[in-house]
């Protein structure tokens, strides 16, 4: 008997975790398509959450998905946080059994209403600190190829943004990093406490995912973070 399809629940981002930058629905149906490909059972839900509060009998949480803080009203001196009861503990509740996620370029600085989902995955985009510079194309040698994520990537190339000087925790491992006036930046990193996390800040939009190396990156990443065994 085959085993069970791997569940992927991917959040997009609209409302306050839209954006005016960012193509969520398209850069969501792409991660969409590719984890289709691999056999993954995949739901998408662009209500973020209401996703969060759903996440049970689910294997990955995918975030697609921007700053809700940036939607704070105007004249506010600090965005007021609005933590869903539901979504906090769905999310709670997920973590405690081990469910994987895959956060997404700008999903770097999203869900920040949930503490706990910035300390999964390891670091984040800081407003103010962190930058890119003007898309195009590059090719972004991989610092790790020993891990699952990255197995068989020597670089990675594509037409994107590259995130710079991100906060990345020290507990995470760092997979690929491209270099700005001789200072390195991580952009892709993994860590396994308290849960298997993949933060992949590649994807601004459909163009990316035109890659094939990128492809295979984030295949293999959602793979290693949705299977704990």
């Amino acid at each position: 008997m085959p085993s069970k399809a791997l569940h992927a629940l991917i959040a997009v981002g609209t409302g306050r975790y839209a954006d005016p930058w960012h193509p969520f629905a398209e850069t969501a149906a792409a991660a969409d398509e590719i984890l289709r490909a691999d056999g993954f059972d995949v739901t998408v839900d662009d209500d973020v959450d209401h996703a969060l509060a759903h996440l049970d009998d689910v294997d990955l949480l995918v975030v697609a998905a921007g700053d809700p803080w940036r939607n704070a009203p105007e004249g506010t001196a600090d965005p007021v946080p609005y933590r869903d009861a539901a979504a906090s503990a769905g999310l709670a509740r997920a973590l405690d059994a081990g469910i994987g996620i895959l956060a997404l370029h700008a999903a770097t600085a999203s869900l920040r209403d949930y503490p706990q989902y910035r300390e999964a995955i390891g670091g984040e985009w800081t407003a103010g600190t962190s930058w890119h510079p003007p898309i195009g194309p590059a090719t972004i040698p991989v610092a790790d190829a020993t891990h699952p994520v990255t197995a068989g990537l020597e670089t990675i190339e594509l037409f994107d943004e590259l995130y710079s000087d991100l906060v990345v925790d020290p507990g995470a491992v760092v997979l690929v990093k491209h270099e700005i006036d001789g200072v390195s930046h991580p952009i892709v990193w993994a860590r396994e406490q308290p849960v298997r996390a993949v933060v992949s800040a590649f994807g601004h939009d459909a163009r990316a995912y035109e890659s094939p190396t990128l492809r295979t990156l984030i295949r293999q990443a959602a793979r290693w973070a949705a299977s704990a065994d």
